[in-house]
């Protein structure tokens, strides 16, 4: 459960880290169900020579978003109940699933992703009313990367300019003296709202490190984002169907089932 001492430290400094916050059998699961995605070829690079055009042949920023058309896994987390507390009681309720996506950073090239506050896209009103949730896959050291916040600048809306080295991102030049790199253990959680600077650093080591990102809005400024269509899930309230009007089927409560079933594909070694 999340204490009233970490709620305080998100709304003051705009994030909070959470260690172990996954289990060993849910990293394990997490971890196996990437792999499969890896080995369908799910993952595009989104790393370019510094044109924002020109696809990176020294660099691999590997990302895939929308994740849950691909993960039933992924698709069925924001509707465990530890994510839905923590989260209730940093944006309020009822929640919004917003958007979900993973960055896979390869071994020895793996990109990072340049400085910019997610509200530079979303542009809700409030953005403490809106949090990222950044799911350490791999253990997240500086040394392969791992990501970077500003705290105290969640109300200050830093100026965006395309990213020349990404195909489709904006970024930002904050003043980096102020930075936390945020160091977890596979399973850990970075928690930081729509206004919290961010960004994650090259991967120069022998191993792979994946960072899966969901983010979540407040009904009271779902639909208000300027120049954006909103879509999402409710994940509580009175609207939430426990998945069932967003995605035909019934979701809520099936993560333990779809942990299980990672970890059997995995067991079987199914190609």
């Amino acid at each position: 459960m999340i204490s009233s001492r970490e709620q305080a430290q998100f709304k003051d400094l705009g994030y909070l880290a959470v260690e172990h916050f996954f289990g060993d059998r849910e990293v394990a699961a997490l971890q196996a169900d990437l792999e499969r995605l890896r080995r369908e070829g799910a993952f595009r690079n989104v790393s370019t020579e510094g044109d924002g055009k020109t696809p990176s042949q020294a660099q691999e920023n590997l990302q895939i978003c929308p994740l849950y058309t691909k993960s039933e896994l992924v698709r069925a987390l924001p509707f465990h109940p530890k994510v839905l507390d923590f989260v209730s009681k940093l944006i309020g309720e009822p929640l919004i699933l917003h958007l979900d996506q993973v960055f896979l950073k390869p071994a020895r090239h793996g990109a990072g992703t340049s400085w910019h506050q997610d509200n530079a896209y979303f542009k809700i009103p409030d953005p403490l009313r809106g949090t990222a949730m950044w799911i350490a896959i791999h253990d997240a050291t500086v040394a392969n990367g791992t990501i970077h916040v500003i705290p105290g600048l969640q109300h200050e809306e830093l100026e965006h300019s395309r990213d020349p080295m990404s195909n489709h991102h904006i970024r930002c030049y904050p003043d980096e003296s102020k930075q936390v790199p945020l160091e977890l253990k596979a399973g850990g959680v970075a928690f930081f709202c729509y206004g919290t600077p961010h960004c994650t650093r090259a991967n120069n080591t022998d191993r792979d490190r994946a960072g899966l990102a969901l983010h979540f809005m407040n009904e009271c400024v779902y639909g208000k984002q300027a120049g954006n269509k909103p879509i999402g899930t409710y994940l509580n309230g009175p609207k939430c169907t426990g998945g069932l009007k967003e995605y035909g089927i019934q979701v809520a409560g099936t993560w333990e089932a779809q942990v299980e079933a990672a970890l059997s594909l995995r067991k079987a070694g199914t190609p």
